[in-house]
């Protein structure tokens, strides 16, 4: 490989200077005007009597196009977009949690808080739900332990797609509500500060009137 081609390469891909061997090109200036069309060698001579380098920005125009820069400074804020660019890029991730259609209530609680802290970390959940033998001739008892599933993430998640069976095994997807975590953790760090100042007490008598509230509440809608 040849030196031009190795500084080329070096250079992100950009002709930058003497790299720069088209015999004409379109220039640029600094300040975004258009200054006609010109040897290389003359464009070259512009930038370096202004302190800045020859950029070639566009080599597959006709001719070139090349730009007056700080070849530094404008690699380095494209490589700092780059960066804020890939912070704002969300990774979704599918974690997956198992459930049988005889899952206790003590492992569906376990499961419940894994597939909670997976969706308020920001990804989905695929709970999955395995039949075996026997368990097939009674798939409606599955189908109701995954709609129990959904009512139980309902404060956190959307259902991104309906319970769903796929051989011996029926399965709902799950995805992360921005609108129902931001309510959530409001709630939780309410009832922290709650327990923090009344104690165990507070938050067995705070779940109390929220259960007083609800009966209610439902009382009212079947009148």
């Amino acid at each position: 490989m040849r030196k031009g081609q190795r500084q080329h390469k070096k250079n992100g891909g950009y002709r930058v200077n003497k790299d720069v061997i088209a015999p004409e090109v379109r220039l640029i200036d600094e300040t975004g005007k258009v200054a006609g069309v010109m040897t290389s060698r003359q464009a070259l001579e512009i930038a370096e009597d202004r302190g800045l380098d020859l950029i070639e920005i566009a080599p597959n125009a006709k001719p070139p196009t090349c730009k007056i820069m700080d070849f530094g400074k404008w690699k380095y804020e494209n490589q700092k977009k780059d960066k804020e660019s890939k912070k704002r890029q969300t990774i979704v991730v599918i974690k997956e949690v198992q459930f049988r259609p005889r899952t206790e209530d003590h492992d569906l609680n376990v499961k419940l808080r894994n597939a909670r802290r997976f969706l308020l970390d920001g990804n989905k959940v695929k709970a999955n739900l395995r039949f075996s033998g026997r368990e097939m001739a009674h798939q409606e008892q599955g189908l109701k332990l995954l709609k129990r599933v959904i009512g139980l993430l309902d404060d956190v998640a959307v259902v991104e797609t309906s319970p769903k069976r796929e051989g011996r095994q029926m399965f709902v997807l799950f995805a992360p509500d921005a609108a129902k975590i931001k309510d959530y953790k409001k709630e939780q760090d309410r009832l922290k500060k709650l327990e923090a100042e009344g104690g165990k007490e507070a938050l067995v008598a705070d779940a109390a009137e929220k259960a007083k509230a609800a009966e209610e509440e439902a009382a009212a809608a079947s009148e």
